[in-house]
C-alpha cells in the first residue's frame, strides 16, 4: 500500500437519526441515533474500511456521503468543498465524481435496461460521450472488468450475481469518478467470485487513480483491500488504525470481540472468542490518538 496525503474526504462530526413513531399531533415519539458524531478523513488515492455489527451504521454514513440521506448535522467536505451546504443543482457536478457500488446487484440495476444504456445512463445525465463514441466506451469498459462486447445487449437477468456487480462497477466508472463508495460490494456474491471482485477492484483502483470507502462485515476482506480501517458501534466510531495494526494490535474491547468472531479455516485451531457487553446507556467517549495514526475510544 502506498502513501498517500493530499486530503479528499473530510467527514466531521456526521449525525443522522430518524424519527421511529409520531404521536396524534404529529411530533417525533422516538429517535434512533443511526450515526452519531462519526468524524474522520480519507486521503486520495487512499482505501478506507468501515467495519461494524449489522445496524451499527455503516451504510448510512456512506449514503450520507452520496447525499441520498441529507444529514442532521456535521458536515461532510469533498475536495475542500463542503457539501453538506450545497443545493440540489449545485451538487451536481459532483455527482459524477462521487460514485457507488451497492450490496445487491440485481436490484440496482433497471431490469428493463440493457448492459448498453445501464452503464450509458450515467454518461448521459452528466453529458459525456454520445452514439458511436458511447457504445466504444461502453464496451471498454465491460472488457475492463471481465465481460465481452456481445453482453452489450442482455439484460440484467442473463446475468451471474457476480457478472451483475461487474456491470454496476463499470456503471460507476463510466462517469470517470474520483471516489467510489463502496456499500458492501462483495456480500451477497459467492465466496469464489468476491476475491476476484477485491483484486479486480484495486486493479482499478491503481488504473484509474481511485479512492474508495469500502463498507463490509468481511473483516478479512477488509483487511486485504484497506490502508486504514475504521471501527462503527451504535452509531459511533470506536477505534480508527492502520489495516495491519487494528488486526494486530487492536485497543477497543468491541474491536477485540468483533476480531475474535471471524472463522479460523483449521478444525485444529480454536479461535478464542472475546465476549462485549455495552452497559444500557454507556456513552462512547470521543476518539483518542494513542500513537501515530492510531485512535481509539478509550
Amino acid at each position: 500500500m502506498s502513501e498517500h496525503n493530499e486530503l479528499l474526504v473530510d467527514v466531521r462530526n456526521l449525525k443522522k437519526h430518524f424519527t421511529k413513531g409520531r404521536d396524534v399531533w404529529g411530533r417525533s415519539t422516538e429517535v434512533l441515533k443511526a450515526v452519531d458524531g462519526v468524524s474522520f478523513q480519507i486521503k486520495r488515492g487512499e482505501t478506507f474500511g468501515l467495519v461494524g455489527e449489522s445496524g451499527s451504521g455503516k451504510s448510512t454514513v456512506g449514503r450520507c456521503l452520496l447525499r441520498l440521506y441529507d444529514y442532521t448535522s456535521g458536515e461532510v467536505h469533498f475536495d475542500g468543498h463542503n457539501l453538506s451546504a450545497l443545493g440540489e443543482r449545485q451538487l451536481k457536478p459532483f455527482r459524477s465524481r462521487i460514485q457507488s457500488i451497492f450490496q445487491d446487484p440485481y436490484s440496482s440495476l433497471n431490469p428493463g435496461m440493457n448492459v448498453l444504456d445501464l452503464i450509458g445512463e450515467p454518461m448521459d445525465i452528466h453529458g459525456l460521450q454520445r452514439g458511436e463514441e458511447r457504445k466504444e466506451f461502453v464496451a471498454s469498459l465491460l472488457e475492463r472488468v471481465g465481460l465481452k462486447r456481445e453482453h452489450l445487449y442482455r439484460f440484467p437477468h442473463e446475468f451471474s450475481g457476480g457478472q451483475r456487480q461487474r456491470i454496476s462497477i463499470a456503471r460507476a466508472l463510466s462517469v470517470r469518478p474520483d471516489f467510489v463508495v463502496c456499500d458492501e460490494p462483495i456480500s451477497a456474491l459467492d465466496v469464489s467470485v468476491q476475491a476476484q471482485v477485491i483484486n479486480m477492484l484495486e486493479d482499478l483502483q491503481s488504473e484509474f487513480g481511485l479512492t474508495y470507502l469500502f463498507i463490509a462485515h468481511d473483516l478479512s476482506m477488509v483487511r486485504h483491500i484497506s490502508d486504514r480501517i475504521g471501527v462503527m458501534y451504535g452509531g459511533r466510531l470506536v477505534e480508527v488504525a492502520p489495516s495491519d495494526e487494528l488486526y494486530d494490535n487492536p485497543l477497543h474491547p468491541y474491536t477485540k470481540a468483533l476480531l475474535s468472531s471471524i472463522p479460523v479455516p483449521d478444525p485444529h485451531v480454536v479461535n478464542e472468542r472475546v465476549e462485549w457487553v455495552r452497559e444500557a446507556g454507556a456513552v462512547i467517549p470521543d476518539l483518542r490518538e494513542v500513537s501515530p495514526g492510531h485512535f481509539v475510544a478509550l
